[in-house]
């Protein structure tokens, strides 16, 4: 699905840090909710803008608040941040059969900066997603089975790897946020469901029974 281009962030490197510092204090910062700006924007590249120190603290509470929503991915700019950074981290599930389906392999924690994907292979995926910044809600979004992703580390190197399944999924969402991109951008809008109603009627491992019971 096309997505309209987001606007550019601007910040300087002080107020880069002023809103840095304006939650390291915090030790759960509240994760920013559909309707700000910030999530509409394509986040600045990182490039130095903080200290090591900064940027390592930073990195240490993206990951507490991910733990704590749950999550298995969050991007800066979900902590009002607009800068190119996200961390992703999932642990798998226990079930089987979804895992099969999903491909649902742990993925182990990492810290991504200035991340670009592009599609390895022409096959796709269809399943159920949320969002922390769409808190009560999943929608179905079609996305590349398996991705080639590039990012920097926190500590400088470059790094260029192929991630197939969920694993693939959570890089694509979690990049998307860098540029201004909401899942429901990407989703089958009639797929929507609370949590509910998902938890009750369609959380089997693949989407084919919601398909065909809200026709999309």
């Amino acid at each position: 699905m096309e997505t309209p281009s987001a606007p550019a962030a601007s910040y300087s490197p002080s107020q880069l840090h002023d809103l840095v510092h304006s939650i390291l204090g915090q030790e759960l910062p509240p994760i920013v909710r559909a309707g700000h700006p910030v999530l509409r924007m394509q986040a600045q590249a990182f490039d130095g803008q903080l200290g090591d120190a900064d940027l390592a603290a930073l990195i240490t509470l993206m990951r507490r608040v991910m733990h704590h929503a749950p999550g298995v991915g969050l991007a800066a700019p979900q902590l009002g941040i607009p800068l190119s950074i996200a961390v992703v981290e999932d642990k798998g599930v226990e079930d089987d059969a979804v895992a099969i389906e999903r491909g649902r392999t742990p993925l182990p924690f990492f810290a991504m900066i200035n991340p670009r994907y592009s599609a390895a292979g022409a096959a796709t995926a269809s399943f159920y997603e949320g969002c922390l910044s769409v808190p009560g809600y999943q929608a179905v979004v079609e996305r590349h089975r398996e991705v080639s992703l590039e990012y920097t580390t926190p500590d400088g190197r470059g790094v260029t790897t192929r991630l197939g399944g969920w694993p693939a999924r959570i890089v694509q969402h979690e990049t998307d946020h860098l540029n201004g991109i909401l899942y429901l951008d990407r989703a089958e809008t009639r797929s929507l469901a609370d949590n509910l109603e998902y938890t009750r009627r369609w959380a089997q491992p693949s989407v084919e029974e919601a398909r065909r019971g809200l026709g999309f």
